[in-house]
């Protein structure tokens, strides 16, 4: 029982260390292998965390499986109940967290394409009336398809040029589905507090991801940089039409992000670095999926040692 107990705390507990290991390795990597890193960790700590809980509420459950009675098992081990008990207390608050955080991401959505519903239309961009500065990749509800929506006060601060790099910004939020990204790291943050700190890192690396992806549409990176500073800057101070946490040009600590625009384009899987992350993700997945076995071997183990102890003991 001491064992799987170790076990299960473990697998409680990795998140605490994964998480900033998680954004170090991030930093290692181009932005879309970051982005997708962060996604992955925090689904994986997330999922271990759940399963690791759900397999300690039902320890006095698996008595059955030994076709044990379950007052004798609790004669045995009287912590084996109240253990369980706060295993289960726990996946209520879980999942208590977890719906409201769904509904939260649900109301949002309703409520952006509600505010703008008086836009204009032109092709995949819908053009808000205003005079704030604000640009934003709204993803799709109930059949309306995805858009690019920027207000006619954005507009008149942008030229020609830095009007295809807002538009390529946001479509490249769009065709990468980053706000599903987005979301799972929201709803993992949920269940475990230690994950809270990979939202930020996303957020900044989604917007890197998408501001590379409008640097190329233009093939100029230092017009991208002035264009996405400049957007930045004039919609940091929005509160009209992009009230919520969605994917904007202005997300995230732009000075970064600029500076990242005036220097050569992030390599691909070549370099140490990138290999170094990579092995350390592996080494993460094969740490996370030891885990996982040796809470079911904790789990068999359990049930097997109780089965002969009160099998010894002549109590069947």
């Amino acid at each position: 029982m001491t064992l799987f107990l170790v076990i299960v705390a473990l697998a409680v507990a990795l998140p605490w260390g994964a998480a900033p290991a998680a954004r170090r390795l991030a930093g290692l990597l181009p932005p879309r292998a970051a982005s997708l890193t962060l996604a992955g960790a925090a689904a994986l700590l997330a999922g271990g965390t759940i399963a690791a809980l759900a397999g300690l509420f039902h320890v006095p459950f698996l008595a059955g499986l030994e076709h044990l009675r379950f007052a004798q098992v609790t004669a045995d081990w009287p912590a084996v109940v109240p253990v369980s008990c706060a295993a289960g207390a726990l996946l209520v608050v879980q999942a208590v967290r977890l719906g409201l955080a769904a509904r939260r991401q649900r109301a949002l959505l309703a409520r952006a394409w509600r505010l703008t519903g008086a836009g204009t239309a032109e092709g995949d961009v819908l053009v808000v009336p205003g005079e704030e500065a604000e640009a934003f990749a709204l993803p799709r509800y109930r059949g309306r398809a995805a858009r690019v929506v920027v207000s006619e006060g954005m507009l008149g601060l942008l030229g020609p040029s830095e009007r295809a790099v807002l538009f390529a910004h946001e479509r490249a939020h769009l065709r990468g589905r980053h706000h599903v990204l987005s979301a799972v790291v929201d709803l993992a943050c949920a269940v475990h507090p230690a994950l809270a700190r990979l939202g930020p890192a996303l957020e900044f690396h989604l917007e890197r991801w998408a501001d590379e992806a409008a640097a190329a549409a233009v093939g100029d990176r230092r017009v991208a940089a002035t264009a996405i500073a400049r957007a930045a800057l004039a919609g940091s101070a929005g509160t009209g039409v992009r009230s919520g946490r969605f994917l904007s040009v202005s997300t995230g600590p732009v000075p970064q992000r600029v500076r990242a625009l005036l220097e050569p384009a992030p390599a691909g899987p070549e370099g140490r670095g990138p290999r170094a992350a990579v092995s350390a993700l592996v080494a993460a997945v094969v740490v996370s999926a030891l885990l996982a076995f040796g809470l079911a071997y904790g789990l068999h183990e359990y049930v097997e040692y109780a089965a002969r102890r009160i099998v010894g003991h002549g109590r069947i």
